[in-house]
Formats: C-alpha cells, structure tokens, sequence
C-alpha cells in the first residue's frame, strides 16, 4: 500500500505580521512530516523565519502574486494555501488556488471584497475544493461564537459582533500609531461606510458611527466600539436568513487616542485613493500612509504582557419556543511561551483550520464561511490549548446591546 503524501501547507505573506505568527502555530503543533512553504516576495525575510525555526520540511520561495504562472510553478503541490496577503488581492490569490488544486483560506474581505469572492463558489465546488472566507478573530472566531448560539435555535432574529481590546503593557519605544495589521486596512474600517442588516436588506451608516457604552468582561471593561465595514455582516446575514435573522451589526472599539489620530488622518485626505502625481510617479495616499506607518520599527516591552481582548456574539432568538439571548466571549492574553500577544486569535486560526481540513474534519466543499463548513466544537478545542478561552451565558428574553 502507498505510503500516504504529506500535506504542504503554503503561507502566502508568511513574513509579514500575521504570516508570522500563522507560521509560528503550523511549526508548533503541526505534526512531523508536514511540509511548510513561507511564501513571499521578500525572500530575505521569509529565508530568516525558515531557518530560525530548526525544522526539516521548511522551506522559503519568492512568489509575486502578480506573476501567476511562476507562482504556480513555485507553489506546485500545495494542499492548503494560507492567504495571509491584504485582503486586496483575495480574488487573484483565489485563481491561484485553483490553479494549484489546493484548498484556501484567508482573513476576511471587508464585506464587499466578501461578495466579490462568492462569486466563485460553483468553480471550487466543481474542483472539489474548499475557499473559506474569513477565519481569522473577526472575521473567523467570530463567525464560530455566532453559530454556537444560532445551533439550538428554531429561529433568529439578531447577530450582533462586539470586540474590544486593553494593552496595559509598558514599552520602551511605543510607536506614534500601534498596529498589528495593515493601516490600509484600518484607514479603510474607519472611511468606508459600515455595513447593517436589517429587514431583510443591507444599510451603509456613516463612518465611525455607534460610539455608545458597551461593558465587556474585566479587564476590558466599559469600551465604546464603533460600526466599522466588515465581512460578518454578510456571512452571517446570508447563512442564517433561512431561520429569519432580522438583524446583524459589527463594531469594534479602539483606544481613544488611536481613535482621533486616525480620525485626523482620514480627515485630512490621507485615506483617499485618488493618484497623486510627483516628478518621479504617482502614488496614492492611502498606500504612502501605510508605507510609513507599516515601517516604523517594532516596540520593545519593558514590563510583562498585559493585553486582554475579548470577542464577542450576542445573539437574539427562540429557544424551545421562548426568547433568549446568548452572550458568546472569547478571551486571550496571547501565548508568552510562543512570544505572541492577543493577535494570536487572528493569527493562530488560519493554522487551526488548516490542519482541521487536513484530517478531514471539515469536508464541505464551495465557497463558505466559517460557520457553514467548520463545526465549532474541535475548532474552539483547539484554541483552549492555545491560550483562548470561550464563555457562554444563556439569559431569558430579548436583552438590549449597542
């Protein structure tokens, strides 16, 4: 009997933030044998992380999105391929996937990227591949808390996503503006119209908007998170109309400070993607402004870890024929003996899923959601061992939340 293949999992933009620490959980708690491709255009920088971590079947390779027929000669027997690129380019690295025969996953799309991409359901059904939409923290984990209260229930009638973060740790060199994934993504969260559902049809509110007290778990405390643009509200609106949802919103809450410098960013123009034409080219200001936030250098803690975030699905709906509201959290410190923060919850779920697919513990085919092809139990199981711990309450009634 053949002895059976490997699987190859690809990370492309595994040496950007993300990238790394999706690569740093395949490292950790994929099993001997398993074959890991660090896919980059900064081939330096991805070299680096393959020979820092010491483990046979690691390797790096140069791969421009932009040139596809090298990226599939580079990336030629791929099983899982790990999108941990801006979500700008989602439909081209989809086409690779296809091209490659290999099921793939990324970290959302910004709602109408989202769309765009479930175009292409019909295309990997027909491969007999999976495209899963989303499965980072929000989108991702997110999606997953939402089902776990929708399972039980005989109808739904709200979805609402809250997340909130705390970073109490002491650095020596804090940078201007913190991030921990693509300005040009955030810059987009606070300019482009955020996304409702409600009756049945979707609604786009001003920016920014919604800022109203919201108490999450100690330590995050009372937060007030903002409606921003993101890719839940038409994965869960659309997974779950046929039990009736009526209504699903997101927010997010930021530090105030980040908060207005941002604001002043945006108002300031530096958030458009007109051109602007210089002597040696044009260049928008969207893209300047990421070049430069997304080079400052790293801060360096002076103290112990002290983050906190939480995750969180409050849902609405009929339980054995009487209302109830199911309040869904996630919480993570991070993981300290892996060196990473609470952004494992965004990185770490890429990795989970990819092994999941691997043994066959999600078998659904198409272009999906988390909460229509994952089942949530192992998922969650999974995060437990890394650090993330989920908290259920059941309460009777419709409860009020912002």
């Amino acid at each position: 009997m053949p002895k059976a293949k490997s699987p190859v999992y690809t990370l492309l933009g595994g040496a950007g933030a993300m990238g790394q620490i999706t690569f740093k959980d395949l490292i950790e708690t994929t099993p001997a044998g398993s074959q890991i491709i660090i896919a980059d255009y900064q081939l330096e920088k991805a070299q680096a992380l393959a020979k820092a971590c010491g483990r046979k079947g690691v390797k790096a390779v140069q791969v421009n999105i932009h040139e596809p027929q090298a990226a599939l000669k580079a990336l030629k027997g791929t099983s899982v391929l790990l999108n941990s690129l801006p979500y700008e380019h989602n439909l081209r690295v989809m086409e690779l996937a296809l091209g490659l025969e290999s099921h793939y996953l990324d970290l959302g799309g910004l709602f109408h990227m989202t769309r765009k991409q479930m175009a292409y359901h019909e295309k990997f059904e027909q491969a007999g591949l999976l495209a899963l939409l989303g499965i980072g923290a929000a989108p991702g984990i997110s999606n997953l808390l939402a089902r776990l209260a929708v399972d039980p229930m005989e109808s739904v009638h709200a979805i609402h996503i809250r997340l909130a973060a705390v970073d109490k740790t002491r650095y020596r060199n804090k940078p201007a503006l913190s991030v921990s994934y693509s300005f040009k993504t955030i810059m987009e969260e606070f300019s482009l119209q955020p996304a409702l559902y409600s009756k049945g049809r979707y609604r786009f509110i001003k920016p920014m908007s919604g800022q109203h007290a919201h108490r999450f778990p100690a330590p995050v405390g009372t937060q007030y998170p903002m409606y921003t643009l993101h890719s839940e509200v038409v994965n869960l609106a659309e997974s779950y109309k046929a039990k009736g949802v009526e209504e699903v919103s997101f927010k997010i809450a930021f530090d105030r400070d980040f908060v207005e410098k941002v604001r002043f960013l945006r108002d300031l123009g530096l958030a458009s993607h007109t051109p602007l034409a210089f002597q040696q080219g044009q260049v928008t200001p969207i893209d300047l402004l990421n070049a430069v936030v997304m080079n400052q250098p790293a801060p360096i803690a002076s103290s112990e870890s002290k983050q906190y975030e939480v995750i969180r699905a409050v849902v609405k709906g009929v339980e054995q024929g009487k209302r109830v509201t199911w309040v869904n959290d996630l919480h993570t410190q991070g993981m300290p003996e892996w060196g990473i923060g609470t952004d494992i919850d965004t990185g770490s779920p890429p990795s989970v899923a990819a092994q999941m697919l691997v043994k066959g513990l999600i078998t659904a085919r198409g272009v999906l959601p988390p909460e229509q092809c994952i089942p949530p139990e192992p998922f969650f199981a999974a995060l437990e061992k890394r650090g993330m711990h989920i908290h259920c309450s059941r309460k009777a009634g419709w409860r009020t939340t912002t």
